[in-house]
């Protein structure tokens, strides 16, 4: 057999418990005389582990200052920080935390050499301008478990309100120049975030398996992911939240989402998260979490109907006999029907937020509909499927 395709490049990855002091000999393979060191709000510090990442920062002979990414990071924070920071000698950016962080890190590890506006060179809202791709060493060191953006070439910013957008700075060089996944690092988060990030990951595997852009290597990969991450997702939510292997398991199935997605694409579930996340103030994780089961429920309706021998049944169904409880399952539809109806069950478990919770409402399904994108999606949905499912999210 024949097999084409192209497959993007992955970053040197140090997984496993004690990875950490791995900080020490990057920032000595990279000379780096000065870093910037981003992180969250607290949850490091309230882990006691930022006393831990500074002391391996000093260990290597380099000076840091510490900045904070308290939300999902805008264009406005990239142009301040690199403003504040340009010209003052960093040679080197370490991100710590969640999707945000690392996404902030990576603006800011490619703003810094050159110290314009992010928005000359931000995907459809920016000026156009093509970046050089010339940028800063940058370490990304994920807390949570969902973006996989350690592994993809590509930060997130965002400007939230009427006129709002979730947009990317992209460039193949923004790829992370090292990951590190230290289980120590990952028992921090809470069960509400955890659920969220958990159903971002999970959703970041189930729509590169079902793309039509799928290749038998990313096909690896994400099975890989989703091997790891179904059976761990909801004891990382509740008994087994301080348990670091559930928790490295969950990121290693984030980590993979990151590859599959850079490889084969989303699907409707991100197609819909862009606009409603620049509109409403909903983190990204709810929004994936909350949308999850309705898209593919709506998908398999779509597939029954018009197209019940597409390859994405079977790969449905594959999924399904992975869920806890669905191994037994021989025939595709029953297989497919109990995947739709555990990720209601997990819906609902988790306490993943309605849409409506954050403001949206029937009179904003229209323009989310006409924003929204069907691309990498198993099946082309009509736009009246798709309102349909997200009335259901209300």
């Amino acid at each position: 057999m024949t097999v084409s395709f192209s497959f993007a490049r992955v970053p040197p990855i140090h997984c496993g418990m004690g990875t950490l002091k791995e900080v020490t000999d990057w920032l000595r393979s990279r000379h780096a005389q000065s870093v910037l060191l981003l992180t969250g709000q607290s949850s490091l510090e309230a882990m006691g582990q930022l006393e831990v990442v500074k002391r391996l920062i000093d260990e290597a002979g380099t000076k840091h200052a510490h900045v904070i990414c308290a939300s999902e990071p805008s264009t406005e924070l990239v142009d301040h920080i690199t403003q504040q920071w340009f010209g003052q000698g960093v040679d080197a950016v370490i991100g710590i935390g969640g999707g945000s962080v690392i996404d902030f890190g990576k603006a800011i590890a490619a703003m810094l050499p050159h110290g314009n506006s992010v928005l000359d060179h931000v995907e459809g809202v920016g000026r156009g301008q093509v970046h050089s791709g010339i940028t800063l060493p940058f370490l990304a060191i994920p807390t949570t478990s969902g973006t996989g953006g350690e592994v993809s070439k590509n930060a997130v910013l965002s400007h939230v309100g009427p006129d709002g957008y979730k947009k990317s700075l992209r460039h193949d060089n923004f790829v992370p120049s090292a990951v590190i996944l230290d289980g120590a690092l990952l028992t921090g988060a809470a069960a509400d975030v955890t659920a969220a990030c958990g159903m971002d990951a999970f959703t970041q595997l189930l729509e590169p398996f079902l793309s039509p852009t799928a290749s038998p290597l990313s096909d690896a990969i994400v099975w890989s992911g989703l091997q790891h991450l179904v059976p761990n997702l909801r004891l990382a939510c509740g008994e087994g939240a301080a348990n670091s292997q559930v928790r490295l398991s969950m990121a290693y199935g984030a980590l993979c989402s990151g590859i599959g997605l850079a490889n084969a694409g989303l699907g409707l579930v991100h197609g819909l998260a862009g606009p409603i996340g620049g509109w409403f103030p909903i983190p990204h994780g709810v929004i994936c979490g909350t949308l999850m089961a309705a898209v593919q429920q709506q998908n398999w309706s779509a597939l029954k109907q018009r197209d019940p021998q597409h390859p994405a049944v079977e790969r449905m169904a594959r999924v399904g006999r992975l869920m806890p409880g669905g191994s037994h399952l021989s025939e595709n539809a029953a297989a497919v029907d109990y995947l739709t109806d555990s990720l209601l069950d997990w819906v609902d478990e988790l306490r993943i937020p309605r849409l409506g919770d954050f403001g949206v409402t029937a009179a904003d399904l229209d323009r989310i509909v006409d924003a929204a994108s069907n691309r990498n999606n198993p099946i082309a949905l009509t736009l009246s499927e798709i309102k349909t499912l997200l009335e259901t999210r209300l």
